[in-house]
């Protein structure tokens, strides 16, 4: 009995043994990958936080760029242009077609350097209206206005200002519907008018020719519609035949530019990228008979990529017969994530970055709650081991 109960004893202890070990063996592959998966979801983190932080670093400094070449002296809202006409309806394309303003559709949406313009207003030579460059004098007219924007450069000129006393009750009424308008609300109110009918078709142009003098013909630092802006809009019978290029547009931009030399004032009203668009096309086409010469408007024969270039040339090669040079680019300057090693360093033009380890520790909690959001099973966690190597410099 004794044998037979030490024999069961024995056999249950062995019995137990077998039962707990290979739980126990289980136990401890659960735990190594376990440790495994969050060892590498932790690199992946750390890698991730370093390629957002890089990320959000590029967008600073090109916001900071575009800052400098982006100044409250000057408007030129080809952005809001080109985005209005693309997003608007044929039946209103046409309308603006009819108008007259059909060549601005050509315009770019780009991202006009503010410099380059105040350059432009500089060596404007005032009485002559010629503009110096380095490729000789260019004398600026309303038919050139006309050539570049594609409006009409010919014709009656505007009254000056409105004489409210003198208006009809209708008219009136329209002056006092429009006036102290900011370009935000003259802008929702075209998008959504309809055209349906003669009297919204009618209202549709009046408020088309407000907003492309505010935006672009005859823009002001100020963000309400100006008195000047409100002559058009009761002329118009026949106001796809008035001299916009010349008694309206290059006369403001005269004014504007007189008010920036003369009396010293830091904003300069007026389309100064008319003025640009002139001298590319001048400068370009110098010596060129008429048979080579590009169609016109000259506008259309500009890519934004083309612009872009051209607007960067002008910051490394002078501009004016005197050696007055325009903007450079900043030298490249290196960005420094602490204890990184030295292939995760970043060039960036302009400042210097760095981030210390308690910032990377709080950057790594944000990432890891918005990878959350975004939900982790996006993450391929057989690339982690991979080095994040950026392309924006």
């Amino acid at each position: 009995m004794a044998d037979s109960s030490t024999s069961s004893t024995s056999s249950i202890s062995q019995g137990a043994f077998k039962t707990t070990k290979p739980s126990h063996f289980r136990a401890k592959i659960k735990f190594q990958n376990i440790e495994i998966v969050v060892r590498k979801l932790h690199q992946n983190t750390i890698n991730l936080s370093v390629k957002n932080l890089k990320k959000k670093q590029t967008k600073n400094t090109q916001q900071k760029m575009a800052a400098r070449n982006q100044t409250k002296d000057l408007k030129c809202a080809t952005h809001l242009l080109n985005d209005k006409f693309r997003n608007m309806t044929e039946e209103k394309k046409a309308i603006v077609r009819d108008l007259g303003f059909g060549g601005l559709m050509h315009i770019p949406p780009l991202r006009v350097d503010h410099q380059l313009l105040r350059e432009l207003a500089n060596n404007f030579k005032l009485g002559e209206n010629k503009l110096k460059t380095g490729y000789g004098s260019f004398h600026i007219t309303p038919k050139k206005i006309g050539d570049a924007l594609g409006i009409n450069a010919t014709g009656d000129l505007f009254p000056e200002k409105v004489d409210y006393k003198k208006l009809f009750d209708d008219d009136k009424i329209i002056y006092r519907k429009f006036q102290g308008k900011t370009l935000k609300s003259l802008t929702d109110e075209m998008m959504d008018i309809g055209v349906g009918n003669e009297e919204e078709r009618l209202m549709f142009k009046r408020i088309f020719i407000l907003y492309i003098q505010m935006a672009f013909l005859l823009p002001t630092t100020i963000n309400k519609i100006s008195p000047v802006h409100l002559v058009p809009i009761f002329k118009m019978d026949g106001i796809e035949e008035r001299n916009w290029g010349g008694g309206h547009v290059l006369t403001f931009m005269i004014k504007g530019i007189t008010d920036y030399q003369e009396k010293k004032k830091k904003a300069i009203n007026g389309c100064l990228f008319a003025l640009m668009i002139i001298y590319f096309h001048l400068s370009k086409n110098k010596g060129k008979n008429r048979v080579e010469r590009p169609p016109k408007p000259w506008i259309a024969n500009w890519t934004k990529e083309q612009l872009v270039k051209r607007m960067n040339a002008e910051r490394e090669e002078i501009l004016v017969s005197n050696n007055n040079k325009l903007v450079t680019p900043q030298k490249k300057k290196k960005v420094v994530v602490e204890d990184s090693p030295p292939e995760e360093d970043q060039y960036f033009y302009g400042e210097t970055y760095e981030i210390s380890s308690d910032e990377l520790d709080e950057l790594l909690g944000e990432n890891i709650h918005k990878s959350a959001a975004e939900g982790g099973n996006q993450a391929d966690l057989r690339s982690t081991e991979g080095r994040y190597v950026s392309s924006e410099t």
